[in-house]
């Protein structure tokens, strides 16, 4: 499977929040065997996440968003995904009835924040959905995220996003293989080896540099596990080679 990820937040784009889901989400996708594409970082802006939602859902297998829920104002993913895929947003009539059920078990174990800040929270808004889509919902988080066609909407908060991709992981095993192969040979003096790589073998190469005492690495990735071996072997006979690093 070849996946796009597009991460949305004005805080993102203004550096006031780290964005480690891109990573997260990457390296998740990868180790099931997957492959992501294209990553993407957009504005809360509805028209400008539509156009990369409708242009990344045409050309790849999956699309995986995250950011912009929530039913307050600036949450516009959910409607630009709608819009993206030229649905309607709906109410889905469950997931309203969830997330009453779980305000009121928050106003109750928690009556001082609830009195303190006046919980003011639209319902209605955080459970809209693109029409027919397949809702996605946890204990971590509060608004919904869904699966629709091949676009997958999941929260922001890296807590939250985590545990409901979970909930969808299964549909990223793919038959990418990935081995790595470490070497303190200078990133710069590794080109000779890259090209006799790509001109040997069927297999993607990454070349990482070495930081410090850690030495660089080479990411060997194919969709034919004998390939990868075969590269990897002919790497190894090509260059100096050294054991992993500890952890």
């Amino acid at each position: 499977m070849d996946a796009a990820i597009i991460t949305v937040g004005d805080e993102l784009l203004a550096g006031d929040t780290t964005n480690t889901n891109a990573a997260w989400l990457a390296a998740e996708i990868a180790d099931r065997g997957s492959r992501v594409r294209r990553v993407l970082t957009v504005p809360d802006d509805r028209p400008v996440i539509a156009e990369h939602v409708r242009e990344w859902a045409a050309a790849f297998d999956a699309v995986l968003v995250t950011g912009g829920l929530g039913g307050t104002p600036d949450d516009v993913t959910m409607e630009a995904v709608a819009d993206a895929l030229d649905r309607e947003l709906v109410l889905d009539e469950g997931e309203r009835e969830r997330l009453v059920e779980k305000a009121r078990a928050f106003r109750e174990e928690n009556p001082e924040l609830a009195e303190e800040y006046d919980l003011d929270l639209d319902f209605d808004a955080a459970a809209s959905l693109p029409d027919g889509a397949r809702p996605l919902s946890t204990d971590a988080g509060w608004a919904p995220g869904c699966v629709v066609e091949n676009v997958y909407v999941f929260p922001g908060f890296p807590e939250e996003m985590q545990a409901m991709f979970d909930l969808v992981a299964e549909s990223f095993v793919g038959d990418a293989v990935a081995r790595t192969v470490w070497t303190p040979t200078p990133e710069g003096a590794l080109g000779p080896v890259l090209a006799g790589v790509d001109e040997r073998f069927d297999v993607a190469v990454g070349s990482y540099p070495g930081k410090g005492e850690t030495p660089g690495r080479l990411k060997v990735t194919g969709t034919d596990a004998r390939e990868v071996d075969d590269a990897v072997a002919w790497i190894e006979t090509e260059l100096e080679t050294v054991d992993a690093p500890d952890e």
